[in-house]
């Protein structure tokens, strides 16, 4: 036993090593990950303007001017919910609006009555908590003056339902097929998730989750090598920047770490 334990302490060394290395672009890199899926989303709005109110009129028969007003809302919102989070500026507000914007997407795409679909939006609000934890300010006293306990339960909530919610994207990128890689992947990135969610060593683990799903990314939604007139490349772009979200999310706990909720706060007691 005594080697396993040393090597997962070796690896430890090397993750904070380079977490301490990339700490002042850490958040800033997490936060451009996360917004990713948003800011393309709001950019293909505009460049498929016309597309997609001709979608959302035939789709729901709700004429041109509601089909416009849905549109507008998604550019809009998502571009600037996108500006507001990369430059902190309200970034609780910046949140809402995202949120809503994906509530707003699973009912207007029908997302409900897909699984995969639903799981992955699920993802992107837990990445979106993430993000409204690293806004709140920890250990706010009640009383000017007054020092803090240390405490910030709404803030470390935020941070257990992200890690939760992230844990769906993981779910849908899991390939039941007989083959040894397959296998392997879905053993190492499943028992990865779940240190993550119960917050045992969390940002080893979340940190080589990244370089999986990074891995993965490019691999499987490699929409760039697909030719521009074939669908197939708006659904590989879409799962692209989606999953990059999710590692934006990831990043952001290995930046911010687990919270209180999670056996590595509690260790530190024991």
């Amino acid at each position: 036993m005594s080697i396993p334990n040393e090597y997962i302490a070796k690896t430890e060394d090397v993750a904070e090593q380079v977490i301490k290395r990339g700490k002042y672009v850490l958040p800033t890199v997490a936060r451009l990950c996360l917004i990713a899926t948003f800011f393309e989303d709001g950019l293909r709005m505009y460049f498929q303007w016309n597309e997609q109110r001709e979608y959302m009129d035939m789709s729901w028969g709700c004429g041109k001017f509601l089909a416009t007003v849905f549109v507008l809302t998604n550019l809009l919102g998502q571009l600037g919910g996108c500006g507001m989070v990369m430059a902190r500026f309200k970034v609780d507000i910046a949140v809402g609006l995202l949120f809503f914007i994906v509530v707003l997407q699973t009912i207007a795409y029908s997302i409900l009555w897909d699984f995969q679909f639903l799981l992955r939006n699920f993802a992107l609000i837990g990445a979106l908590l993430l993000v409204l934890a690293e806004a709140r300010i920890e250990g706010r006293s009640l009383f000017a003056g007054v020092p803090s306990l240390g405490e910030n339960k709404p803030k470390n909530f935020m941070q257990l339902a992200g890690r939760i919610l992230l844990a769906f994207m993981f779910i849908t990128l899991i390939r039941f097929e007989l083959s040894v890689w397959n296998i392997i992947q879905d053993i190492i990135g499943s028992t990865l998730m779940v240190l993550v969610v119960l917050g045992y060593k969390t940002k080893l683990s979340a940190l080589i989750l990244v370089a999986l799903l990074t891995v993965l990314n490019l691999y499987h939604n490699a929409w760039w090598t697909i030719p521009s007139y074939k669908p197939l490349r708006d659904f590989l772009k879409y799962d692209f920047f989606q999953t990059l979200s999710v590692i934006g999310g990831l990043l952001m706990i290995v930046s911010l770490g687990p919270g209180g909720v999670s056996m590595d706060e509690h260790k530190k007691k024991w």
